[in-house]
């Protein structure tokens, strides 16, 4: 039987329309800036977030991390939120390899940052101070319940630190779920922000990969950037044949993920033992807790589902995660549902 692998989209495997066309793409050396795939991708993905120019990343990590150096200097501050990608699992690779300092703000439960409190955050000129350079925000926002933040809300961020001298970054990792959330054009979430990185290797299904996307210039900051860490590949056009597939192809059906999630999440709810989180699912994400009657862990629920060959990842010591994506068929659904119902009724 296969395994029914909620933990991520992450998890996801090339398609066959992917695989065929990594096996045929035409390549170059693209450190030399010769490889076709490459050229196609980031102009494909330039043109999809409404920016003058994309770079391939070997990932969105890098990608974060490649815009915050190429946007801020040495002791420069970025603002950010406290339950942001960049703040918790990036290693805090912004301070040590490029030592641009921190300010976190908390995340509102909506994935958003106040308003008033990003303004509030902006630095005075004062030699004490680091500079205010740069704001980041997330969308979704994972750690929010994968909630998609609005054109509106983004537009005025933008227009905030615009007026004060900042720029902004967009940690787009599933702005593709964003946006069929949202129901808007996906460059209707992107245009209002000076640099975006996004996922190939989530949602859309590719094997590895990210694209940063902002102006000309700011692109070939960070292309000299992607290559002090290492990042400068040559035949990559291979992986980037997917990524096209990606663009193409699987950016459009995300919608169906978000229908097996609210699928997922009607089942759960009969779950003796199970608690939904408010308004979960909001994207392609499901946040689900063990109530207080419960005598088990999340991980201990989690290995004995694991047993009846379904994965979930653990988001707390009673709190799971659940991902819906490509590989994920109604049929899963269905037994992931009665894996819980089973699991469940054996830790009352």
């Amino acid at each position: 039987m296969d395994i029914v692998d909620l933990r991520s989209d992450t998890v996801t495997q090339p398609t066959p329309a992917m695989r065929e066309a990594m096996a045929f793409a035409p390549v170059g050396d693209d450190v030399f800036g010769e490889d076709p795939s490459i050229i196609r991708l980031q102009d494909l993905a330039a043109a999809m977030m409404g920016k003058e120019a994309g770079l391939f990343v070997s990932s969105g990590t890098m990608g974060n991390l490649a815009a915050v150096l190429a946007h801020c200097g040495r002791g420069d501050e970025a603002i950010m939120g406290n339950l942001g990608h960049t703040f918790l699992f990036e290693a805090g690779g912004i301070s040590a390899l490029g030592g641009v300092h921190s300010l976190q703000l908390p995340n509102q439960p909506d994935g958003t940052l106040a308003l008033s409190a990003i303004k509030a955050a902006i630095r005075s000129e004062d030699q004490h101070h680091p500079v205010s350079r740069l704001l980041i925000l997330e969308n979704t926002h994972n750690r929010c319940g994968g909630v998609p933040i609005s054109v509106e809300y983004t537009r005025a961020a933008a227009d905030l630190v615009h007026n004060n001298g900042l720029l902004l970054h967009l940690d787009g990792a599933r702005i593709f779920n964003a946006a069929a959330a949202l129901d808007v054009p996906v460059r209707a979430l992107t245009e209002p922000v000076d640099s975006v990185t996004f996922c190939l290797s989530k949602g859309l299904s590719a094997p590895v990969g990210s694209v940063l996307c902002g102006s000309k210039d700011f692109i070939y900051r960070a292309h000299r950037i992607r290559k002090q860490l290492g990042g400068g590949m040559r035949q990559a056009g291979i992986l980037a044949a997917a990524g096209i597939i990606a663009l193409e192809q699987m950016s459009g059906r995300v919608k169906e993920d978000h229908a097996r999630a609210k699928k997922l999440a009607q089942g759960l709810a009969a779950v003796p033992g199970l608690v939904l989180d408010p308004g979960t699912p909001a994207t392609n994400m499901v946040f689900i807790n063990l109530a207080e009657g419960v005598p088990n862990t999340a991980a201990q629920i989690a290995a004995r589902l694991a047993e009846c060959q379904v994965k979930v990842m653990v988001a707390g010591s009673r709190r799971f995660r659940l991902v819906t994506h490509y590989w994920i068929s109604d049929e899963a659904v269905d037994r992931a549902v009665e894996a819980f119902k089973h699991v469940m009724g054996e830790s009352r």
